[in-house]
Parts: C-alpha cells; structure tokens; sequence
C-alpha cells in the first residue's frame, strides 16, 4: 500500500475472511507445541513487522528476550507456576517480554520533532515514566502476537510466573521490567482447551 500527501485519496485495505480468521475469529491460546523449530530469522522477521503499529509519542519501550537453548530454559522454568513449566518446556521458543524503563533515552531517534522531551521524561524519574511506558509496551505485546500469527506461529501468553525473579535473572540493573511470558511455535496435539464464550457486544459496547 502507497500513502500519499492526498488525504482524500487515501483508503486502507480491507482483510478478507482468511486474514481476520488467522489474527482474530480463529486466534486460540497454545498449549502444546511440535518440536519444529523457531528460526533466528523467523523471529527477526517476526518483531520487523511489529514494530510498526504505533505507541504514544513512538516510544517504543517494549523489549524481547528469546529463551530456547537448555541452559535458558533451566534459568526459566524455576521461575514459573507450576502449571506452566510444561508448557515452557514443550515450546521451541519462549519470548520474555519486558518494559524499557528508560525508554526515552532514545527519543531523539525515535520521536527526533521533539527532542527536548528526552529532559521531561528524565526530570520524572522511572516510576513518573512507569505507567506510560508500562501501557505502550503491553500494546506493543498485544502487536507481537498478531506478528506472530500472521508468521503461522502459535502462541501462549503466560502471566503465572515470578515476574521480580524473572526480572533480577534475565533483565538485572532496575531498567527493565518483565510483564509477560510467551511460548511460540507451531501447535502440538490437543493444542486448543475448547473455545470459551465471547461477551455479547451489548454487554460491551454503548455508544454516545
């Protein structure tokens, strides 16, 4: 898709039905994974696509450490609720995701219009930063797993494990702070538990 300076020009490609089933309709939370493996680069091309949808002012703080050799996972799998450590286990690749504390150390490439807003971030400290950076990079989490889908890969996000250990063991320093753990790979057997209910959109949605 082109963009141009026409505004008026401008309409955004609809999916069709095999699309929106892939990232929406059809999306299921993993279980179980094959051992087929997760290449290098097919996690590169992964976070390349990303990385683009936005975050207020381009903030960008969302980091991503892979976990799949036997010593990372020995590091891992302590450090998760019991019920998940098989599921760790089981996948080629487990991604952690953290928020970049000090994110705004790169504003001056990320949002470079406005380069003074380096020194407002820096004045407020990491826990005046928390909150905005910790709502961008769950946003830039919730892109990763469309990312992902649209690879063909599975995923299981995974909020039961220590998230301070998991934080000291794989991001140590105060900087980083881990919000969620994903297995990725390609769906085992019985991958799927049975499709849940959805909320009725009047139970959701009004409107003003």
């Amino acid at each position: 898709m082109t963009i141009t300076s026409d505004t008026t020009a401008l309409r955004l490609p609809l999916l069709d039905d095999a699309g929106r089933e892939v990232l929406f309709t059809e999306a299921r939370t993993a279980n179980t994974y094959t051992d087929e493996p997760v290449t290098d680069e097919t996690l590169a091309s992964i976070w390349e696509l990303a990385k683009w949808p936005p975050t207020a002012a381009n903030t960008q703080p969302l980091r991503v450490t892979f976990v799949r050799t036997p010593q990372g996972k020995a590091r891992l799998l302590p450090l998760m609720s019991e019920g998940n450590r098989g599921k760790v286990e089981n996948a080629p690749v487990t991604a952690l995701f953290a928020v970049d504390l000090d994110f705004h150390e790169f504003t001056a490439q990320t949002f470079p219009i406005r380069p003074e807003m380096k020194d407002s971030f820096e004045a407020s400290g990491r826990e005046g930063r928390s909150t905005m950076a910790t709502f961008n990079a769950t946003l830039q989490i919730g892109y990763f797993l469309l990312a992902a889908r649209a690879h063909g890969l599975a995923t299981g996000p995974m909020a039961g494990f220590d998230a301070d250990a998991v934080t000291e063991a794989f991001f140590p320093g105060g900087r980083h702070r881990a919000l969620l753990v994903v297995n990725i790979g390609h769906p085992g057997p019985d991958a799927w538990f049975p499709r849940l209910p959805r909320l009725a959109q009047r139970d959701v949605v009004s409107w003003a």
